[in-house]
């Protein structure tokens, strides 16, 4: 098998399986249910949820090249990050897994300084706290990210910010306390070094959390997707990541790790969906036969199949590229997964609750959460617009004639 986990990797994956089946898998209806009630203020099922990941050893799962985390690398983590991403609204968070924690903390871990690890990444890594990125803009088009307006202005020994940003996943939640925001310190700068990003805590005068945004129906609460204004928020100066100018190579270093996790995540929300469209055409007799003797859906079953091992293989070899000769070397094939992925996703997850019926469209089954999750993800870390013309262009780039030597 092409990128076999390693012996450490297949005991953890089985401790995770069995943390699935054991904790997981049978809280989903609770903790769907009881949000309702609870709202945006947070389940106590998931502290518990957490504190029974951590006794496991089943905790900080990510992070590689760092000594805080696991000690595992991105192919590694690959074949656990899809196992969470089987219940995706429960199981990363219980193993603090989850988006945007663990993109901020590996900005954090490698670009913040001591003082900034001490203050915000230990109590993250604890899963103390929550955390938030605001980058995403409202009045701009933000998948060409050199729009970005938010102002960053150095006022003595402070910056003061001002912007509007949007989709800003848990910057509600009660949990969340500190935000990473990108905005411009010099617009008269080339243009991919205008843009910086500083540390902001939640609770600085001025955060202004002005709504929720729905996606698909869904509040996805506690954490939820929100819209954010900054009025005259003064941080210290110290509160900048690496310096001004350097928001682009942060946000390179940050989204490269985050894509690849959206797409491990989403194998294990396709994987799932097969395995329960198979369940029940096996199960269910429509005209004489099971629904697994029909054609058609044999037809469905089998491109599930095929696409969900196509895009496992794409996210493996990303992964796998990612670190043997690294994220800047990988774009293209941190491009490619992050475009089929989604779109593979959504076909398997249409094609199960088609299978399912009228059924298959109720909140009675995963369906409508994942496919809303999936659809999120041709937008968040980049539309596929954007990473098909970053592959079309390397791909052209292979064939240009050599520059002349001077």
């Amino acid at each position: 098998m092409l990128y076999a986990p390693a012996p450490r990797v297949v005991e953890l994956r089985q401790k995770l399986l069995r943390f699935m089946d054991e904790c997981i898998y049978p809280n989903e209806k609770r903790m769907e249910e009881e949000t309702k009630a609870h709202g945006w203020n947070p389940h106590p099922l998931m502290e518990e949820l957490k504190a029974e990941a951590r006794k496991r050893g089943l905790w900080n799962l990510f992070l590689p090249e760092s000594e805080r985390g696991a000690g595992l690398s991105n192919l590694d983590y690959a074949h656990l990050c899809e196992i969470m991403g089987r219940s995706p609204l429960l199981a990363p968070e219980a193993c603090n897994c989850s988006a945007p924690d663990t993109g901020n903390m590996e900005v954090l871990e490698r670009y913040g300084t001591e003082a900034h690890k001490k203050q915000w990444l230990e109590p993250l890594l604890e899963g103390k706290i929550r955390s938030a990125f605001a980058m995403t803009e409202p009045a701009v088009a933000s998948s060409d990210a050199t729009n970005i307006r938010t102002e960053i202005k150095r006022d003595g020994n402070d910056y003061v910010i001002n912007g509007h940003k949007w989709w800003i996943s848990g910057a509600g939640d009660k949990r969340c306390k500190i935000m990473i925001v990108m905005g411009r310190t010099n617009p008269d700068a080339p243009k991919h070094a205008q843009q910086s990003m500083i540390l902001v805590p939640r609770d600085t005068p001025g955060v202004k959390v002005i709504r929720p945004l729905p996606v698909m129906g869904f509040l996805h609460e506690p954490e939820g997707h929100w819209e954010v204004k900054f009025e005259n928020v003064r941080v210290p100066a110290s509160n900048i990541l690496l310096g001004e100018g350097r928001g682009f190579e942060i946000a390179q270093g940050r989204l490269g790790p985050g894509r690849i996790h959206h797409c491990m995540r989403l194998i294990g929300m396709a994987e799932r969906s097969l395995e329960m469209m198979c369940k029940r055409a096996l199960a269910r007799v429509a005209f004489g036969k099971t629904l697994a003797e029909q054609g058609v859906v044999r037809d469905q079953i089998a491109k599930s199949r095929m696409e969900i091992d196509q895009a496992r293989f794409l996210v493996l070899n990303a992964a796998h590229m990612m670190d043997t000769v690294g994220n800047k070397a990988a774009r293209a094939e941190i491009a490619m997964i992050k475009v089929v992925a989604p779109n593979m996703a959504l076909a398997v997850i249409d094609r199960a609750m088609q299978v399912h019926g009228a059924g298959g469209l109720t909140e009675d089954f995963p369906f409508a959460h994942m496919w809303a999750w999936a659809r999120i993800l041709r937008q968040a870390d980049g539309p596929d617009e954007v990473h098909t013309e970053a592959v079309a262009k390397i791909e052209l780039s292979k064939h240009l004639p050599p520059r002349p030597k001077h």
